[in-house]
């Protein structure tokens, strides 16, 4: 994991750089084969025209407001907001928590928008994929019209591909991303600069006049253009998500030197294309190529596009993960694709609801440009909560003068909530697909978070204090070997022990009363991955600590415990899980519809001896009824 605070040698700074450049902008940087055509041909029922001025009016606008929000917004200052080094929305949620545990409304609120933002990526996730492969793979129809039956049927068999390679891994895969990335900006970069040598007078848009002109003259016609503008930025919260996969350094550095000045280019050269000849925008990208270059362009476009969704869904499989660590999902199969890289998973379900979504996405709308419709809703409101909760850390946790802090934030909200507002009036369009997405998501992520709050509650409840078990234990018969009781409170008596001491009426020479807790940073040294206490009898209280970003090892964890002086054996060793049989009662905390919901959920959840590695032969369970 990349820190801020240690500056990597420059041979692995180069080497992250390119990896950045392949899997960090790859959503970013597909963007141009669609974002300026669908500004001309996707204004709601109202029609931009193809003029000098909106042109110019436009490249202005996207030029600045890649500028503000990903140069400064999401580089330059959410790349200061790292928790331990990693970012994206569950990990600034995790940061942002500590700072409002003085308000439990306050805490809420922030929870809610921080866990809505992780919702809202799930759409995007679905959209991404849909939508870049799609565009790509419409130059088929550029190098023949015969070609355009075939663009559906292709750009399925991509995206098949594409989702069922994920329980390979992308270990492999990962190593050419960043060469092709590379040579696919390179590409776009000087395709731009071409065009733009043979219009230079379009380089007129870096003036910001020409945005504030644009938006002021017709007002209602820009603000419906500012629904597909904001496609130029889709992207822009990867570059904060992958932080701590490839450092702030590297990310910084391949942004302003390399993948910046490429887009600009060939946004500005798709500009002077359109100035020279209005007949282009059937396709602006596709026709800054030659004619003998249009179908390598077609295959380095699909190439992108496979990338960029090999990105997205990589992001979707670590917010589940987190998800669950975070007490917010219930335990879900997490594999591992990887013997070294700790980051590399694959989530069957995430996978296959992505996949299942993705296809339907590509046959509903069939068309990039009508896709456009549903995508910039899910960013803009990502976007606009990131800022909400980068505010928090703006005066709370850096304590920046309030005459620095507040315009910023307000500029920036601002830009935000104005470029959500214009795609809000998409959702009749397709904006209610991420939106509906979202919604679901949240619903089941705040569900399960508060009915797991509301069983241990009732667990503790009807916990007997660990004193009252100490002071009877020499009354009970005891067995050779050790029990390892899973407990998800850190007082009381685990119910799996008070059933064994019932129905069995022995207890063992040993007893391990074991709680995994989740702390609210991405990973935990292995000094503080204990806390023992032994409280005598035979009795031991552990306490194992895991990071959001880690995945639970119990036996490996065990195992360390031989510093305090117990030695594990896993053959003379019992593990007793207490399954919950939830039942649906009257009490007050949750609607009756969710409390069904979460009934459902518990249901569908994995094993928790699965879950944290148990041998399954060393593992027994024990029910109890409870009542919510």
């Amino acid at each position: 994991m990349q820190q801020e605070s240690v500056q990597p040698s420059k041979q692995k700074l180069a080497t992250l750089t390119v990896a950045a450049i392949g899997v960090v902008f790859g959503d970013i940087g597909t963007s141009p084969l669609y974002a300026l055509q669908t500004t001309f041909t996707s204004t709601s029922s109202y029609s931009l025209p193809l003029v000098e001025s909106n042109i110019l009016g436009v490249l202005s606008v996207m030029f600045w407001t890649i500028m503000l929000l990903v140069s400064l917004k999401y580089v330059a200052v959410m790349m200061r907001a790292d928790n331990h080094g990693e970012g994206g929305s569950m990990a600034l949620l995790a940061l942002v928590s500590d700072l409002t545990e003085h308000s439990p409304k306050i805490k809420w609120i922030i929870t809610a928008l921080g866990v809505f933002a992780a919702a809202l990526f799930y759409g995007d996730g679905m959209i991404t994929p849909a939508i870049s492969v799609l565009s790509a793979v419409e130059g088929l129809d550029l190098v023949s019209h015969q070609f355009k039956t075939y663009i559906l049927p292709v750009t399925f068999v991509v995206l098949t591909a594409l989702f069922f390679f994920q329980k390979r891994g992308t270990g492999m895969v990962g190593m050419a991303f960043g060469p092709i990335m590379v040579f696919w900006f390179a590409c776009i970069g000087v395709l731009g600069l071409i065009s733009i040598v043979q219009n230079p007078q379009v380089l007129l848009a870096l003036n910001p006049l020409y945005a504030y002109h644009f938006l002021t003259l017709d007002p209602k016609l820009s603000f419906l253009a500012l629904g597909s503008i904001v496609l130029a930025i889709t992207g822009g919260e990867a570059l904060y998500a992958d932080m701590g996969h490839f450092g702030k350094h590297s990310i910084r550095l391949a942004w302003y030197y390399f993948v910046l000045p490429a887009l600009v280019l060939n946004y500005f050269g798709q500009g002077a294309l359109l100035l020279r000849n209005p007949q282009a925008l059937e396709n602006p990208f596709y026709l800054l190529a030659p004619v003998w270059a249009l179908v390598p362009m077609v295959l380095l476009a699909t190439a992108a596009t496979v990338i960029a969704s090999q990105a997205v869904i990589s992001g979707a499989f670590s917010i589940a993960s987190q998800s669950v660590q975070m007490g917010f999902l219930p335990r879900v199969e997490i594999c591992h694709t990887s013997g070294k890289a700790q980051g590399q998973i694959y989530v069957p379900f995430t996978n296959w609801t992505l996949y299942l979504a993705v296809i339907f996405l590509v046959f509903t709308f069939q068309s990039s440009s009508s896709l456009a419709a549903a995508y910039g809703v899910a960013v803009t409101g990502t976007m606009t909560i990131t800022t909400i909760m980068a505010a928090f850390v703006m005066v709370r946790l850096w304590q920046w003068p309030l005459l620095v802090s507040i315009p910023l934030i307000t500029i920036l909200l601002l830009t935000d909530m104005t470029y959500f507002a214009a795609n809000a009036i998409k959702i009749p369009q397709g904006g209610w697909f991420p939106l509906g997405i979202a919604l679901i998501s949240f619903t089941a992520l705040m569900t399960w978070k508060r009915g797991r709050k509301l069983l241990l509650d009732e667990i503790g409840r009807q916990s007997v204090p660990i004193q009252v078990i100490l002071d009877d234990a020499d009354n009970v018969n005891r067995v050779e070997g050790t029990a390892v009781f899973l407990t998800g409170i850190g007082e009381g008596t685990p119910s799996a022990l008070l059933h064994n001491l019932k129905h069995n009426k022995v207890l063992h020479e040993r007893n391990i009363l074991l709680t995994v807790i989740v702390e609210e940073k991405p990973y935990v040294t292995k000094g503080n991955r204990l806390l023992v206490d032994d409280m005598g009898k035979g009795f031991y209280r552990v306490r194992v600590f895991y990071g959001f970003m880690e995945h639970p090892d119990l036996p490996d964890a065990l195992n360390q415990c031989a510093h305090w002086g117990l030695h594990f054996d896993m053959m003379d060793t019992s593990f007793f899980i207490s399954r919950a049989m939830i039942v649906l009662g009257p009490h007050p905390g949750m609607m009756k519809w969710r409390k069904r919901l979460f009934f459902s959920l518990t249901k569908n959840a994995m094993s928790a001896a699965d879950f944290f590695k148990i041998p399954t032969n060393r593992v027994i369970e024990m029910g109890k009824r409870i009542e919510i």
